[in-house]
């Protein structure tokens, strides 16, 4: 019989095994849903079911590079035991690599053919969920890129070369050398990976969240009980005290401690032997944004005795 593809969706939504196993369970038990679930569970691929609730926030960063590309992935897992597993790793190389040949697009990295293999990348991926016995996502990827230049890349406390915790791309455009350019690139990343910063410049920065923080300090102006003209100035100049902490070029560059980051760019300069622009950069920290679920193991034991 035919298999649609709402059936498919079904199947996937229950069992989180990939389309084409999906597809193929429903061809083997006629579109039998309960029976295809079986089928999977047979061949070993619905664990993944299972631990698909367990909240996978540890894993690992990869970075890949060839010069005047860079892209980056996160790839998580629920302990950081896994992150030492080899076959981990190399998933994680891989897909970074499959990032870079792929513009780091998350959706048409996630769907690419995975070298070597008939899966996807996400099919490649539920099946080392239950080789490995852990629930993994591959949860987002970027890529930065330059006509002229470099997209230096920075990884903090590697576990091996290329994957580890936290890793930063920082593209700068120039005709000067390179050597010495990616040599800047990899000081002003190593900054980025320390201080975290939001965006390059004021201009770049969310305007939500400029306006959020401008309502505080108003409130916090008009809290002081300063007439209505000072506490505008006082917003003003919290605003530029708040532009200068999160705005990359403007921050004190952690490598010297004294010049801006903007300065030491244009200090570079004499030893790159050509003007300097920083065009973008991208920071993933490991299991950012990501809501760790706290287990109450008393709670636990005693939903079990039914209490």
């Amino acid at each position: 019989m035919a298999v649609t593809a709402a059936q498919v969706k079904e199947l996937r939504e229950i069992t989180g095994v990939g389309m084409m196993d999906c597809k193929k369970a429903l061809q083997e038990t006629n579109g039998d849903i309960d029976a295809a679930v079986d089928w999977l569970r047979t061949r070993g691929l619905a664990k993944a079911a299972k631990k698909a609730s367990r909240v996978a926030s540890e894993g690992l960063i990869g970075v890949a590079s060839n010069g005047n590309s860079a892209a980056v992935v996160e790839v998580n897992s629920e302990t950081d035991f896994v992150a030492r597993n080899e076959q981990f790793q190399s998933i994680v190389s891989t897909i970074a690599n499959l990032a870079l040949e792929n513009d780091g697009d998350f959706e048409k990295v996630g769907n690419t053919a995975y070298p070597n293999s008939s899966n996807s990348v996400n099919e490649e991926i539920t099946e080392a969920v239950a080789k490995i016995g852990e629930n993994m996502s591959f949860r987002r990827s970027a890529k930065l890129s330059v006509s002229s230049g470099v997209v230096s890349s920075y990884m903090h406390t590697p576990i091996v070369s290329g994957l580890g915790k936290i890793g930063v791309l920082v593209a700068l455009e120039s005709q000067g050398d390179k050597e010495a350019l990616d040599n800047l690139g990899r000081q002003v990343a190593m900054h980025i990976a320390a201080i975290a910063p939001l965006a390059i410049s004021p201009d770049e920065l969310d305007q939500d969240l400029v306006a959020r923080e401008k309502a505080v300090f108003k409130e916090q102006a008009i809290e002081s009980g300063k007439p209505a003209e000072i506490a505008e100035k006082m917003v003003e100049g919290r605003l530029r005290k708040y532009y200068k902490e999160v705005c990359l070029l403007s921050q004190i560059f952690v490598v010297d401690g004294e010049n801006t980051v903007e300065k030491a760019i244009e200090l570079a300069e004499k030893t790159v032997g050509a003007p300097i622009k920083l065009i973008g950069f991208t920071r993933f920290a490991l299991g950012e944004g990501i809501e760790k679920k706290e287990e109450d193991f008393a709670a636990e034991v005693a939903a079990v005795a039914g209490k």
